[in-house]
């Protein structure tokens, strides 16, 4: 069973993402917070898998919540509940190490594959998410990003540069390795491989430098 932890400060909130999560048969809602403080202390307590974080809550918000989990439980994987007005704020988390992004208004289905993934080790961006954070990075201090990502991406064999190019469309290790035909154990391998020879810290930045580099499949 995945063990999930939901913090949100809006209790209806709350009520949707555990009745969406406990109709899949293997995953099990162990606590929820109405703040960053209480989901770190919950999230110990509980031994939980993977912690949904809103960003905006009370007494200490999820962005903080999400930097003092990777200190105090290092292995819980965070999935971060973002809107289309928080586009600085997601930055921030994938900076901070976050596993995932989720936008609220995500489909059932999408919300349990994202947990699935991030308890599978795998970093989940959906879609809509990864467009998000891409389009908050063309601005002025973004000019000469393209060079660079395609200048990274050069060091990649052919293999590994379709792997990151689905990886930027947001694919999962499963979904990579059907597209490709490849087992989902090779498609980890490469993954690793790939993130350390961009010097990546998880596979969300990997995706990002993807766009960037304007990678196909």
């Amino acid at each position: 069973m995945i063990r999930v932890l939901i913090a949100d400060d809006e209790p209806l909130i709350r009520a949707g993402i555990r009745m969406i999560l406990t109709s899949a048969d293997d995953i099990e809602v162990v606590a929820e917070a109405a703040n960053g403080r209480e989901a770190v202390e919950l999230a110990r307590r509980h031994r939980v898998d993977v912690a949904l974080l809103d960003i905006r809550m009370p007494v200490l918000d999820g962005l903080s919540a999400l930097a003092e989990l990777g200190r105090a439980a290092p292995g819980v994987r965070v999935l971060i509940l973002t809107t289309f007005g928080e586009r600085e704020n997601v930055l921030r988390a994938l900076r901070e190490g976050g596993a995932g992004f989720l936008l609220k208004d995500s489909a059932p289905g999408e919300l349990i594959g994202a947990v699935r993934a991030a308890a599978g080790g795998d970093a989940y961006l959906s879609p809509a998410a990864t467009r998000h954070v891409a389009d908050s990075l063309a601005d002025g201090a973004a000019v000469g990003r393209d060079t660079e990502a395609r200048r990274r991406v050069a060091a990649l064999g052919e293999r590994e540069r379709e792997v990151l190019a689905l990886l930027g469309q947001g694919l999962s290790n499963a979904d990579a390795g059907r597209r490709l035909h490849m087992s989902e154990a090779t498609i980890k391998t490469y993954v690793s491989r790939i993130l350390a020879k961009l010097g990546c810290e998880n596979r969300v930045q990997a995706a990002l430098l993807a766009r960037d580099a304007g990678l196909e499949v």
